[in-house]
């Protein structure tokens, strides 16, 4: 299944910080929405965080530019789901995107009684996906 999401988030003066830019906490928390929406999707369970490693932010998003944010699986464990998240801004008018975030998340499915409960192994039936998974799988090794 593909589990390749994104979403966007127009930057509003109520993200911002004193600076005019996105504040962090705001970015993190749509990286982390999405990131369990991407674990989700590919178990068809709940997922709660159990790990973002960690979190490079390279640039702000400005008030009045678009948060993009990315997220895939790339890899499993029994109960875990690692995840590739990605945020750039993007400028609402052209679609022209930088990368300004990245993270490698850690969720964990959960049963009805919210105990760890057994993932599927992950397949990876496209290029893109291959392409993907293997990017992410080089860069979280370093």
């Amino acid at each position: 299944m593909d589990t390749f999401l994104e979403n966007r988030w127009m930057v509003q003066p109520n993200h911002a910080n004193s600076l005019g830019t996105t504040h962090g906490g705001n970015v993190l928390k749509w990286m982390d929405e999405i990131g369990a929406m991407s674990a989700m999707r590919f178990s068809g369970l709940d997922c709660v965080t159990a790990r973002m490693d960690k979190v490079d932010f390279k640039r702000p998003i400005p008030v009045g530019e678009t948060a993009l944010i990315q997220a895939y699986v790339y890899e499993t464990g029994h109960t875990s789901i690692r995840v590739r998240l990605r945020a750039f801004r993007e400028d609402p008018r052209t679609g022209e995107t930088e990368l300004t975030t990245e993270s490698y998340s850690i969720y964990v499915a959960i049963d009805e009684n919210r105990e760890p409960t057994a993932v599927p192994e992950l397949t990876v039936s496209t290029d893109r996906g291959e392409k993907l998974r293997q990017t992410a799988l080089d860069a979280d090794a370093h």
